[in-house]
């Protein structure tokens, strides 16, 4: 397996979680206040919890996992190195969280589904969230929606501030950001397949029946899927599947099969070649802290109306916080 010492985030990061993540930290004490969040009210907390109803995963505790971790860690050149655990819990999920102090989960669900090679992936992938700094990113967004919210709720007349646009275009930037840890994901295993088969069975997979799987299948799927698009009325649905607006209901990843095709077409790019080839954006700093943000400036409607709803909602906020 590859090893890309000293890689930034940005060597492959998706230009679209790029934009939206310059928008968030763009904002005044924005990233520190998230830093801040994620260590006092949600990673310490969480961490807790994990110590207390979780295995804590090591050189003697699922020593084989423990082994693929830190090949993981070694190959994205992520410090400090975050805590791994296992969570008994029959769904086929995984997570990262934390940023100053972070770490990962796998659910049971999902080392009894997945083979070594597919751990591995998923593995790479979590980390790639932690590389990128989207769990501070994450955290805090979800943390202020739901805080605004609940003002609302206790008569502040705040409701009107968290505009649908604001949501969607937070799940957008959710979205986007798989695509990156995605591309994480390829980058350690230096191999489309098993990246490929772990997507196809996280939207399917049975432990018992899996032998019965074909992932060629799959990926026409997934073309099948993409020209759905030349229906208009397909598209429609599509962004309404994603984007339930009148239940406040939003969905915060890509469809799986619409992650094959972003990934297939970025492992035929140049851009993904460049970076096997040793040749690839180096960060000053070492890891996943202080990555440095590419300062090109955002464009498009959708992040400059990020960036404008999130500075109102601080001046709310800050206002609220005066009169208090």
């Amino acid at each position: 397996m590859p090893t890309y010492t000293g890689i930034s985030s940005e060597a492959f990061r998706h230009p679209l979680d790029r934009q939206a993540e310059q928008a968030l930290r763009s904002v005044p004490g924005f990233d520190l206040a998230a830093r801040k969040f994620m260590e006092f009210i949600y990673e310490r907390p969480r961490n807790v919890f994990l110590m207390g109803n979780s295995i804590e995963v090591g050189p003697r505790q699922y020593a084989n996992l423990y082994q693929l971790f830190r090949e993981c860690v070694r190959d994205l050149d992520i410090f400090p190195e975050p805590v791994l655990f296992v969570s008994q819990d029959p769904s086929a999920n995984a997570f990262a969280m934390g940023q100053e102090k972070p770490c990962l989960v796998l659910n049971t669900g999902l080392m009894d589904l997945l083979t070594e090679a597919e751990l591995r992936s998923v593995l790479a992938h979590e980390l790639g969230h932690i590389k990128c700094g989207h769990t501070t990113l994450k955290q805090m967004g979800i943390w202020a929606i739901n805080l605004i919210f609940g003002l609302a709720g206790m008569t502040f007349g705040l409701t009107s501030l968290i505009s649908t646009g604001l949501i969607m275009a937070f799940y957008e930037w959710l979205r986007k950001a798989e695509l990156s840890a995605d591309r994480a994901a390829l980058l350690v295993m230096d191999d489309l397949n098993p990246v490929l088969y772990t997507l196809m069975k996280m939207a399917g997979g049975s432990a018992r029946h899996g032998h019965e799987l074909s992932l060629d299948e799959f990926i026409r799927q997934s073309q099948r899927y993409q020209e759905l698009d030349q229906d208009g009325l397909n598209q429609v649905y599509k962004f309404l599947l994603y984007n339930n607006i009148s239940s406040q209901v939003f969905i915060s990843h890509p469809f799986t099969v619409e992650r094959v095709t972003y990934l297939q077409d970025w492992a035929n790019s140049e851009d993904y070649r460049q970076i096997r080839a040793g040749n690839y954006r180096r960060s000053e700093a070492e890891g996943a802290v202080n990555v440095p943000v590419d300062e090109t400036p955002a464009t498009g409607g959708e992040v400059d109306t990020l960036r404008r709803q999130i500075e109102e909602l601080q001046q709310q906020i800050d206002r609220i916080r005066r009169n208090q």
